[in-house]
C-alpha cells in the first residue's frame, strides 16, 4: 500500500505538469520531514551522489553528439543506406532503420534520432510513393533504438543510479539493439506494399555505394572508435567519451568543414543546458533513493515477495507490467529515477542480474516512447510531417508489438545481454 501511495502521489504531481526534478525532489523531502523530522541530511545525500567522476560521461557524450549533429552527417549516412539497400523490396524503410541504427551509436538519443532522420527520410519516402503511416512507423521505432545502442543517455543514467559499471551496460545493449534493428528491418520489408503501390528504386551499383560508403566513412567509424576502445579494454567508457568529443571535433573541422567557432558556442551552450537538467533530475532522484530508504520500502517489497512466494523472475515480469503502464503516461527518465531506487535493493536480495534488468529496462522504455498518450517519439514526427496523431499512432502500433516480442526474447534468453559483458570480462 505504502508503494502505491508513494508512487500514485508523485506521478499526479508529475501529470499536473511539474517539472521531474521538482516532482521527485518534493516528494523526497516530504517524507523526510514526516520520518526524520527535518531535511538534514538532503544535501550530504545530493552531494554523495554527484561526486562521483562517472557522471563526466554524461556532458561528453552530449556534446559529441550535438557536434556530430551540427556537422551535417546525416545526409551522408542516410544515402549510404539508401545505396546499398534501398532497391531491396521497402528499401527505403529498411534504409532509415539502418540509419537510425547507426545514428543512435553517434547520438544515444531517441528523440534526436527520430528528428534528425525523419526530417530527411520523410520527404524521400513520400517521392517514392510509401504511405504516410508506413513512413511514421518505421521513423518512430528507429528512433527508439537510441536508448538501447550505446552511448544510451539512459543507459548512463541507470548506470549512476545503480552503481552499474557503464562499459557493461553499453556492450550488453549491442546484441539486443542489432536484434531489434533487424526485426524492424524484416516487418519494414514485409509490411512495404501494404495498401500502397510503392515505386522501386533501381540498384544503385558497387561503384556507387563505395562512393556513398566512402563519403559517410568518418562518421560509420565512430561507433567502433568509441566502442571498440571500451570492448579492448583501452580506455573506460569516461575516457571514450572525450575520445568521441574529441573525434567528432576534429572530422566537423577537418573533413566536413562546417563548424565554427559560433557552432562551437551552440554546442556547448545546448551541452551545459542538457547535463544542467539532467544533473538536476538525478540529485532529485538520490534524495528519492534515500527518502524510500527511510521508510525501508525496498526492504518491505523484499518481505512481501519472499511471504508470497514469488520467484525473481516473477517479480521481474511484475515490474516490467508496472512499467509498461507507467511507460503511458511518464516519459523515460521519469520512469528510471522512479522506479529504480525503490526497485534495485529488491533485485540485489532476489540474486537479479542489473545489468541484464537495465536492458529489459530499456526495451521496455522504448516502447514509452511510442505508446500513447505520452509517446514523445510520435509527437516528434507529428511535427515533422505535420500528420494527424492517429496516423502516426497507427504506423507505429506494429512496431509496439515488435519491441514486445524483443523484450520476451532477451526475457527467456538472458545470454543476449550478458554474453558481451562476460567475454569482455565485466563479469556475469
Amino acid at each position: 500500500m505504502m508503494t502505491f501511495l508513494i508512487l500514485a502521489g508523485l506521478i499526479v504531481l508529475l501529470l499536473t505538469g511539474m517539472p521531474i526534478f521538482a516532482g521527485l525532489g518534493l516528494t523526497s523531502l516530504i517524507i523526510m520531514l514526516l520520518t526524520e523530522g527535518n531535511v538534514n541530511s538532503a544535501a550530504d545525500t545530493v552531494f554523495a551522489k554527484l561526486n562521483n567522476g562517472l557522471l563526466t560521461a554524461i556532458p561528453m557524450f552530449a556534446f559529441m553528439a550535438h557536434v556530430m549533429i551540427r556537422a551535417g552527417v546525416v545526409k551522408d549516412l542516410y544515402d549510404a543506406a539508401n545505396a546499398m539497400v534501398g532497391h531491396l523490396r521497402g528499401g527505403l524503410g529498411v534504409a532509415t532503420i539502418l540509419s537510425c541504427t547507426i545514428f543512435a551509436a553517434i547520438s544515444g538519443s531517441s528523440v534526436a534520432t527520430a528528428l534528425t532522420i525523419g526530417s530527411t527520410a520523410i520527404p524521400q519516402m513520400k517521392r517514392f510513393s510509401y504511405r504516410p503511416s508506413y513512413s511514421y512507423g518505421v521513423i518512430a521505432a528507429g528512433g527508439t533504438l537510441g536508448i538501447l545502442i550505446p552511448p544510451s543517455g539512459p543507459l548512463i543514467l541507470y548506470a549512476i543510479v545503480t552503481e552499474a559499471s557503464i562499459g557493461a551496460l553499453f556492450l550488453a545493449g549491442l546484441l539486443p539493439g542489432i536484434m531489434m534493428a533487424a526485426i524492424f528491418a524484416v516487418w519494414a520489408m514485409i509490411s512495404a506494399g501494404f495498401g500502397s503501390a510503392v515505386v522501386s528504386q533501381p540498384f544503385a551499383g558497387m561503384r556507387v555505394i563505395w562512393a556513398r560508403i566512402r563519403q559517410s566513412i568518418w562518421a560509420l567509424l565512430m561507433p567502433p572508435v568509441v566502442l571498440g576502445g571500451i570492448y579492448l579494454g583501452i580506455f573506460t567508457a569516461t575516457e571514450a567519451a572525450s575520445i568521441g568529443c574529441l573525434y567528432a571535433l576534429l572530422i566537423s573541422v577537418l573533413v566536413y568543414r562546417n563548424f565554427g567557432l559560433r557552432d562551437l558556442w551552440v554546442t556547448a551552450f545546448e551541452t551545459v543546458r542538457t547535463t544542467a537538467m539532467l544533473f538536476m533530475i538525478l540529485a532529485a532522484a538520490a534524495l528519492f533513493g534515500h527518502a524510500v530508504t527511510i521508510i525501508r520500502l525496498p526492504i518491505e517489497i523484499v518481505e512481501q515477495v519472499t511471504a508470497i512466494g514469488l520467484s525473481p523472475a516473477l517479480f521481474v515480469v511484475a515490474v516490467m507490467l508496472l512499467i509498461l503502464v507507467l511507460g503511458m503516461f511518464l516519459e523515460t527518465i521519469s520512469i528510471i529515477l522512479i522506479t529504480t531506487p525503490i526497485v534495485f535493493p529488491v533485485m540485489l536480495a532476489l540474486g537479479i542480474d542489473p545489468i541484464w534488468y537495465g536492458i529489459l529496462l530499456m526495451i521496455n522504455l522504448e516502447l514509452a516512447l511510442i505508446t500513447p498518450p505520452v509517446g514523445m517519439n510520435l509527437f516528434v514526427i507529428k511535427g515533422i510531417a505535420k500528420a494527424p496523431l492517429s496516423e502516426v499512432i497507427r504506423g507505429a502500433l506494429p512496431y509496439a508489438a515488435l519491441m514486445l516480442l524483443g523484450l520476451i526474447l532477451v526475457f527467456a534468453f538472458p545470454a543476449l545481454s550478458t554474453w558481451l559483458p562476460e567475454v569482455a570480462g565485466f563479469g556475469g
